[in-house]
């Protein structure tokens, strides 16, 4: 009999926080994730910043009314200032800073024009790198046929009671293709390559496009999928078009995490761009419809799997039990 689990809320690795393009020199925003009130902004200079929310002195919410002086981060309620590093850089009406008290800093960085946030509950420094998209799937070609996607290929679910490691498994669920995405059939698992941090799996699929002249044509596809940790799932896939995607689920709380979606549409057969809206929407379709499922799924423990796919869940879900903390399962709760 399967029972209901309650999976920790705080994975170690990296997650997704934003786009590259929502944050300008000078901008300031209050986050909250892993149960965390977080101010994030972009300095001066361009820097990517992300500290604790409440300023040490007095404990004012920096992410409200906080304003960016060079590369500091200015409170609103006493003018105090902390740097990139979380150090006090400013008293105003003193001349000596704190040397005792800081703002602990979240390691960030920004690539492919999406900014990922590092967590792990022990304060450790990151552990893996994050990828560069086009090194890791060198086969999608060259990088300029992509336009930047955000904002009309990205989606950004707030507040959703769904678990990362819900994304994370439909690496290795080759079955819900034909009823979640209305694949014609399942695909099939070529290979599956598994380390400490990476995760990944090639399928083939086979599909059918209607031409102008309206007869269907079979065309072979793939899908490549990559997961770093439990909040990063890249995939490439391939056949009528090209596109990247990345997939990140980033837990706010213990109940509810935030999902974003970015896609990266190869338009190396559509110079004119006449497909581009059209694919994005597609791809934002077919995570619209996982979500569908994930907003609603319980995780079960042990699941009841079908023999064909019992080898690629329980490989991932040992996986995965590398990236939480010692309390990692709760049994008994919904």
């Amino acid at each position: 009999m399967t029972e209901p689990v309650k999976l920790s809320m705080k994975p170690t690795g990296w997650f997704q926080i934003g786009w590259s393009a929502e944050y300008q020199p000078g901008d300031v925003r209050p986050l909250r994730y892993f149960g965390e009130d977080l101010v994030a902004y972009r300095s001066r200079a361009g820097t990517m910043v992300v500290l604790d929310g409440h300023c040490p002195h007095l404990g004012a919410h920096l992410g409200y009314g906080g304003q960016v002086q060079g590369e500091d981060l200015q409170c609103p309620f006493h003018g105090w200032q902390w740097g990139p590093d979380g150090r006090n850089t400013c008293i105003p009406y003193q001349d000596r800073v704190s040397k005792t008290r800081r703002v602990r800093g979240w390691p960030t960085l920004e690539r492919n024009g999406v900014i990922y946030l590092w967590h792990d509950v022990a304060g450790r420094e990151p552990a893996c790198e994050v990828p560069e998209l086009f090194d890791l799937f060198p086969d999608a070609g060259d990088p300029a046929a992509y336009p930047a996607p955000f904002p009309d290929g990205t989606m950004h679910g707030q507040d959703l009671r769904l678990h990362p490691q819900f994304v994370a498994e439909n690496g290795v669920d080759y079955a819900h293709f034909k009823y979640v995405h209305r694949a014609e059939q399942a695909p099939t698992i070529l290979s599956r390559d598994v380390d400490e941090w990476t995760f990944r799996t090639t399928m083939s699929l086979t599909f059918s496009v209607r031409g102008s002249d309206q007869e269907l044509t079979s065309i072979e596809g793939g899908l490549h999928a990559h997961l770093v940790g439990l909040g990063l799932s890249y995939a490439y896939a391939w056949g009528s078009g090209a596109v990247l995607s990345l997939t990140a689920a980033t837990p706010v709380d213990d109940e509810v995490s935030d999902l974003r979606f970015t896609a990266w549409v190869d338009t190396s057969d559509d110079p004119d761009h006449a497909l581009l809206e059209r694919r994005r929407r597609s791809a934002i379709a077919q995570v619209k419809a996982d979500l569908n499922i994930w907003e609603h799924q319980r995780y079960t423990e042990p699941p009841v799997l079908a023999t064909a796919e019992a080898a690629g869940f329980k490989e991932i879900r040992r996986w995965a039990r590398g990236f939480y903390p010692a309390d990692q399962l709760i049994r008994g709760e919904g």
